[in-house]
């Protein structure tokens, strides 16, 4: 039980953590700003005409400014990979937090929907609480001009109102091409939408610079809550009985400024007497406070990424696979990456505009410069990509090289940036579950100990392929044969236990001929038996910590993390790492 417990903490259960501290800190945040502002309504007696809108507005605005500010570093990448390979995170479970940063990311976009909705609602009803209680007593509290103002024209006519009409459209248009359905179905709408977010920003700081919120400049001569004598409009006003003695209804004569005040009325402790009105001034836009570090820090990043990946890489060669798969191996100078990682392709003939992310399968190292990544040509980026690549379109049916001269299409790599993969060389015993093209991220890993094993903590891997067609086994069906060879060379056959499971066929089948006899004893038919294959992992490693590594579709991840979350006789824990596809 308590082997279960440590290994649901380590999975799951600090992510739990994570986000009820998160809502709670919102929560707080919400309801100290409400408190806050319900307070400054009662000192200046302004309930009747704003009500409890301006609170929920002003404490949703709050909330609103903290998500603003952080859900812009989630997505500072080269931060991120810096904090991971330059070991300044030293702790394994600190560097895997930084893994969840798209679940961060996608925590404070949640959370900006939710509270905008609620700052929305609030000042709708600020608007016509502006118009129908407007009061001449604060005349620079009233954001309507007039007694009856339509509030339309709070809302379509002014800075605030109209900036925050449009920042609701352009939330709406993220939040909905944001759903899984839409990233799936059409990346194109998601990705366009996604870049809203600096007309967002642009329009949010336009939003509060309109010189609505107010503070007083005056405290001391009128500190909040005071009581004024001369004002002769008294009636919702609750005064002290001994003040009544000093001030008869019928006063109409200002009280005079050189006469002493009662040493009663000043002793009382519900009411001060204060000099002048109070006055007011337009607030400095916190908001500023809150979005400038990180809308900074974002664009220095991203202006070191376009200047970083300014210059086109060289390709040399392209590769076409089976079931519509294409490698693209290239050269750039001074190009470093480390297995896991992934880049982000730019094609400028392709899409002007639109850029995409491919774990790299091929890392340069000491003595080659090469590196590659596998494409699985779905989407009409990856096959207007392929058709400029190929010379002809139908060349997808066998591995065949591409040495005809040619000039490819200029290709720009932004990158490399960081994955829960980079993780897999970091355990003594490691198991990476692949499905189809899933497979990415571990060939880049399976290439690195290919070079080398002996310098890296892994003694052990578990490596588990589950593909729908034969063919698809071949993309890396060399490097397996090869690292299986090289290990046997070593006389450490156990350092890697492959298995291949090929889920949907019409009977025995087999690679391909002599080249991939090793390979071909290591087919297996139907689906794995996660259970079984748990067991028998754990049984093999007893109080060992084996990391768990899954790229692969969402019904295979979700077994993976309810197991390795689950507890077993022999003291084995599974720390789980996923990556998905979307």
């Amino acid at each position: 039980m308590a082997l279960s417990c440590r290994s649901w903490l380590a999975n799951e259960g600090s992510k739990h953590l994570f986000l009820f501290f998160w809502l709670s800190l919102n929560v707080w945040f919400f309801g100290k700003t409400f408190l806050l502002y319900n307070q400054g309504l009662q000192y200046y007696y302004l309930h009747q005409m704003l009500g409890l809108g301006l609170c929920i507005s002003r404490a949703s605005a709050s909330v609103l400014n903290l998500n603003c500010c952080l859900v812009l570093l989630p997505m500072c990448r080269v931060l991120l990979a810096f904090l991971r390979g330059s070991q300044k995170v030293a702790s394994k479970q600190t560097r895997r937090l930084l893994d969840k940063s798209k679940t961060f990311h996608v925590t404070c976009g949640v959370t900006i929907c939710i509270f905008s909705v609620l700052h929305v609602a609030a000042h709708l009803v600020n608007a016509l609480n502006f118009s129908e209680n407007y009061n001449e007593e604060f005349v620079t509290l009233n954001a309507a001009n007039y007694r009856g103002e339509d509030p339309r024209k709070l809302l379509f006519a002014t800075v605030p109102g109209l900036t925050g009409v449009i920042m609701v459209l352009v939330l709406f248009l993220m939040c909905t091409a944001s759903t899984y359905a839409i990233r799936v179905s059409n990346y194109d709408i998601f990705w366009y939408t996604h870049n809203l977010f600096f007309v967002f920003y642009m329009l949010l700081m336009l939003h509060v610079s309109g010189g609505v919120l107010k503070y007083q400049t005056n405290l001391e001569e009128h500190p909040p809550g005071c009581f004024n004598p001369n004002k002769t409009l008294r009636q919702n006003l609750t005064v002290p009985k001994a003040s009544e003695e000093l001030f008869p209804d019928y006063t109409t004569e200002p009280f005079p400024e050189d006469l002493p005040v009662p040493e009663p009325f000043v002793q009382n402790s519900f009411m001060r007497v204060c000099s002048e009105e109070p006055q007011f001034q337009s607030h400095f836009p916190e908001t500023w406070f809150w979005i400038s570090g990180p809308l900074c820090l974002y664009c220095v990043e991203r202006l070191y990424r376009y200047i970083r990946s300014n210059k086109p890489v060289t390709i040399t060669s392209v590769i076409s696979h089976p079931s519509n798969v294409l490698e693209v191996r290239m050269v750039k100078d001074d190009f470093e990456a480390r297995p896991g990682q992934y880049v982000i392709l730019h094609c400028p003939r392709v899409s002007a505009l639109e850029s995409h992310p491919f774990t790299l399968t091929m890392c340069p190292t000491d003595t080659k410069a090469t590196f590659g990544v596998h494409l699985k040509v779905v989407g009409d980026w990856t096959e207007r990509f392929r058709d400029l690549l190929l010379l002809h379109s139908n060349q997808d049916t066998e591995i065949l090289p591409i040495f005809q001269q040619r000039r490819y299409p200029k290709l720009y790599v932004d990158g490399p940036f960081g994955s829960p993969f980079e993780e897999s060389l970091n355990y003594e015993v490691s198991l990476c579950v692949a499905g189809g093209i899933g497979v990415t991220p571990f060939a880049s890993v399976l290439n690195t100990l290919l070079d080398g094993w002996k310098c890296y903590k892994l003694r052990r891997l578990y490596f588990i392929w589950v593909c729908r067609d034969i063919e698809s086994f071949r993309w890396f069906a060399d490097l397996l044969c090869m690292l299986h060879n090289k290990l046997w060379q070593e006389n450490r056959p156990d350092y890697i236990n492959i298995q291949l499971y090929l889920s949907q066929t019409d009977g025995i089948q087999k690679i391909i001929g002599e080249k991939y006899q090793a390979l071909n004893s290591r087919l297996l038919i139907g689906r794995p038996r996660w259970k079984l294959l748990f067991d028998d992992i754990a049984k093999c490693n007893r109080r060992k910590t084996i990391g768990v590594f899954c790229c692969g579709p969402n019904k295979i991840s979700k077994i993976l993390h309810k197991l390795s979350n689950s507890s077993n006789s022999y003291g084995t824990r599974f720390e789980y790492n996923k990556e998905s596809f979307s």
